[in-house]
This record gives C-alpha cells, sequence and structure tokens, in this order.
C-alpha cells in the first residue's frame, strides 16, 4: 500500500533542500526516499533493517542516536511516527539544526513546535507538519 500524497511530497522536499536529507522510521514506505535518492544525498534509518536496496540505510535507534548520522542534514523527515518518536526526531534536529517534516498517522502529532516554527502544509495531495528551525538572535 503506497502512501498517500508521496510524490508530491517528495517535490516538495526537492523545491526546498538540497544536500543531505535523512528519513527516521522508513519502516516498509520507501517510496519518498526512492524518490529523492538521485537528487540529494538521502540517508534512511531504522530500528530494523527494512531490506530496501537501491538506499543509504543505517540502523539506528532515534531514541538512543549516533548524531554523527544526522550532522550536516537540512532536513529531518519522517512518515507516520508515533508521537514519542516524533518527540525523539525533534531533539535530534533540534541537536544538528535540521528542519523536520513530520507526515502524521491520521492526527497523531506530538508537541514539539517550542524549538520550532510550525506550520501545517497542504501541497497538492501531500498534508504534512513542517517544522523549521528557529534562528538565535544575538
Amino acid at each position: 500500500m503506497t502512501i498517500t500524497g508521496h510524490k508530491d511530497l517528495a517535490e516538495y522536499i526537492l523545491r526546498s533542500y538540497k544536500g543531505k536529507i535523512v528519513e527516521v522510521g522508513i519502516g516498509r514506505h520507501p517510496e519518498v526516499a526512492l524518490l529523492l535518492k538521485n537528487h540529494l544525498d538521502v540517508t534512511v534509518t531504522d530500528a530494523m533493517d527494512p531490506r530496501i536496496h537501491g538506499i543509504r540505510f543505517i540502523r539506528d535507534d532515534i531514541f538512543n542516536p549516533d548524531i554523527h548520522i544526522y550532522k550536516g542534514a537540512g532536513l529531518i523527515y519522517s512518515i507516520r511516527p508515533p508521537i514519542d518518536i516524533q518527540c525523539a526526531i525533534a531533539s535530534v534536529a533540534r541537536e544538528v539544526g535540521a528542519d523536520m517534516i513530520i507526515r502524521p498517522f491520521a492526527s497523531e502529532r506530538a508537541d514539539i513546535n517550542k524549538y520550532f516554527v510550525e506550520s501545517l502544509v497542504n501541497y497538492k495531495d501531500a498534508v504534512f507538519y513542517l517544522y523549521k528551525r528557529q534562528v538565535k538572535e544575538g
């Protein structure tokens, strides 16, 4: 089963980001990463080995992350992550200075906007939350 709006989400990412991006918790839905891999420096992570070929995969537990995987990324994104994983992703994104996209399952969404500027994005058939890193004054 393909995720609704996956092509539009990939298009949005391609139009908005350059360089390194990381998908957290790829699971069995590699559709977005497969569309991005020839255009961006894409790494995908999961606590389990999803056996996806053609994408740089690194096994990582987002609750105890290897921060080097995420350093230098302009964007960290996840599709259908549970609330507790959203909080862990936000912590990593904040630490490395990356933006974050969360494409939630239904309305399951964590309260993580104290370190980011949050917006609900409706881009064609893709609906997701964009968390832009806040730039510190001074």
